[in-house]
């Protein structure tokens, strides 16, 4: 069986979009039902973290970072392209002409992926600065929630801006978190 460990190549298989996560789980289960875990490696929906707010808060959520598509590690021998293709949500692979083989990834193709996955995971939620001095931008969040004001200063390490506010006819300066503003 060492054979088939050495030609695993990384495959795209196209799903239902928004299924991605639930299809990767029936082709694991699948793949566990017919043992046939010497033909494949890994099933990999590349994700990434972005940050959201919700009612106020800070939410960590992952993204699929390639709606509709999921990597797979296989030696398609045999049956096995034909099973994955029968799964629920599948719609077929990635480059294959109809009636054709599926076409593997080259190993540069698959380091540009795995490698936009590491990078994402590694990175921390280092973010550019989104604003200029003299901006204005609108309060999304907290007790100023829809007033429009100018950015003052701008602090990088707090991650904070200075805003300043009109509030009954007043200029008012604001702390605010770059997560609590956008721009107008």
């Amino acid at each position: 069986m060492t054979e088939t460990t050495d030609t695993k190549k990384w495959y795209v298989v196209r799903s239902v979009s928004g299924q991605e996560n639930k299809i990767k789980s029936y082709i694991e289960s699948d793949i566990k039902r017919l043992e046939l875990e010497d033909y494949i490696d890994e099933v990999l929906v590349p994700t990434e973290k972005v940050i959201q707010i919700r009612n106020g808060k800070k939410v960590n959520k992952e993204r699929v970072y390639f709606p509709g598509y999921i990597m797979v590690k296989a030696n398609l021998s045999g049956e096995v392209p034909h099973i994955i293709k029968s799964i629920n949500g599948v719609i077929g692979f990635l480059g294959e002409v109809k009636g054709g083989e599926p076409v593997p990834l080259r190993p540069s193709e698959v380091n540009r992926m795995l490698g936009k996955v590491d990078e994402l995971s590694v990175k921390d939620d280092s973010v550019s600065i989104p604003f200029v001095i003299g901006e204005t931008v609108k309060v999304i969040d907290g007790p100023f929630n829809g007033f429009n004001g100018t950015v003052e200063k701008i602090n990088e390490e707090k991650r904070k801006l200075e805003v300043m506010v009109k509030i009954f006819g007043r200029k008012t300066p604001l702390e605010l978190s770059y997560m609590q503003v956008e721009k107008v």
